[in-house]
């Protein structure tokens, strides 16, 4: 896992080169609410780190709720001392910021890698799935799609929005799909795209979805499951740095709008063995269903990682393509696991349950430990919605429910981490307490 200095140096010093300007680098790693915590560092500074020099952030940043805050968690953050842990810059994610007004650098860190990983660091408990994985000849080949919406840069009464179209000055208020969308739009979704390319992601296709300002962008396959983890989590940061220079503010939020569909991060995942095999397609795509049965059998137990925030638990049910309950069809949207058309070289599973704001790193840990656990166990799944449009089994959808189905899970526990499923679970319990207290004006016009 570790990076040899010299490696890490001479990417400093080519950056460096590339880009005198730039005299601060960004160090980001990203929390268990999915929100990017660091340090800006002196680019000569940083030489220094990849050079070697200990390079240490406090061990709760991870811990912080949507709001910033801490919590009491076990003995963390209030009874520990707020002790710092190591962490090691990520190679290969040095790169230049565009969108903000004086010349920047960011570069990914993490503790995974180091002597003493953080056990509920998110891109850490990934990597732990992964090294798993790979000990038993597991080989994912992953690539995530993350849907979005546009609003007006300024907020009226602190709500969203309809952005303005370029063209004619009108809110874009209709729903539609229709490509000239893209067109209209073209100049905040071609920095965009060209802004992810720059930081290093391979981005694909542009999609206008079906809600008004909505859109979605697809990622390259890649068989590097923390670097497709890492691009969406860059993905998120640079595209609202990009939309706010345009004017206007770009949200992964999961249900912006009651009436129109919400965003979610859809997940493909492939499985190669050593000699490159595709092992869902083995056996006439026997283990193929023993994958879906696995993600399915997990799926109510990991409601708070697919769905993180009370806004995210709205998305589940009623629009178009937000499954309702945990099922799986062959080229079925309304399935929360799509088993695309391909080849069987390419046979994969669309996992469609993720709302857009979801942690990338916990989405793709908790997707992969459920086709490992169906591996193994080898079950067969319920009838695909293909032959029985009621097939599906119930996943909890509110917050306190869902922490408690996934806080003594066995499975869960034991693919996962007992002591990261511990803290997460506290994590979103806090959180949700944190958010019921407050009284909303609807309160008042029903019971005052």
């Amino acid at each position: 896992m570790k990076t040899p200095s010299c490696t890490l140096l001479a990417e400093v010093r080519a950056f460096r080169q590339k880009h005198p300007d730039v005299r601060y680098v960004d160090l980001i790693a990203l929390d268990i609410p999915g929100h990017f915590y660091g340090k800006r560092y002196p680019v000569e500074m940083l030489e220094k780190v990849a050079a070697g020099s200990p390079l240490k952030l406090p061990q709760n940043a991870v811990l912080l709720g949507v709001q910033g805050g801490l919590f009491k968690i076990g003995d963390y953050c209030f009874n520990d001392g707020d002790p710092d842990a190591n962490r090691r810059l990520v190679p290969g994610t040095l790169k230049p910021v565009s969108w903000e007004s004086q010349p920047l650098g960011q570069m990914l860190i993490t503790s995974d890698g180091t002597d003493a990983p953080i056990e509920f660091e998110p891109r850490e408990v990934l990597a732990r799935v992964l090294q798993r994985l790979q000990h038993k000849g597991i080989h994912p080949v992953v690539a995530f799609e993350l849907e979005f919406y546009l609003f007006d840069k300024k907020l009226a009464n602190g709500l969203p929005q309809f952005p303005r179209d370029p063209l004619s000055d009108d809110a874009d208020d209709q729903p539609n799909l229709h490509i000239e969308r893209l067109s209209r739009f073209s100049a905040v979704l071609d920095d965009m795209a060209q802004t992810a390319r720059d930081q290093g992601i391979d981005s694909t296709v542009i999609t206008a979805e079906i809600g008004p300002g909505q859109f979605e962008i697809n990622f390259g396959h890649s068989d590097d499951a923390l670097r497709a983890a890492d691009w969406a989590a860059l993905f998120c940061r640079s595209t609202r740095g990009v939309a706010l220079k345009h004017g206007y503010r770009a949200s992964f939020m999961a249900k912006p709008y009651l009436q129109f569909p919400g965003s979610g991060m859809h997940v493909h995942v492939s499985l190669y063995d050593g000699a490159g095999n595709n092992l869902l397609a083995a056996h006439q795509q026997q283990p193929l269903r023993h994958a879906v049965a696995g993600c399915l059998q997990l799926l109510p137990h990991c409601m708070p990682i697919f769905a993180p925030n009370h806004n995210a638990l709205r998305r589940l049910g009623g629009t178009v393509n937000a499954a309702t309950r945990a099922s799986w069809g062959f080229e079925d949207r309304d399935a929360c696991l799509r088993i695309p058309e391909s080849d069987p070289r390419n046979l994969r599973i669309e996992h469609r349950l993720a709302s857009a704001d979801a942690n990338p790193y916990l989405v793709l840990a908790a997707i992969l430990a459920g086709l490992e656990h169906g591996l193994e166990t080898r079950q067969e799944p319920i009838a695909p919605l293909n032959d029985d449009r009621s097939s599906g089994t119930d996943f909890p959808v509110e917050m306190l429910d869902a922490v408690r189905a996934m806080q003594h899970h066995t499975v869960v526990r034991d693919t996962l981490g007992a002591e990261f499923v511990d803290v997460y679970c506290e994590n979103k319990r806090q959180d949700h307490l944190a958010f019921q207290q407050e009284i909303n004006a609807r309160e008042y016009r029903w019971f005052l």
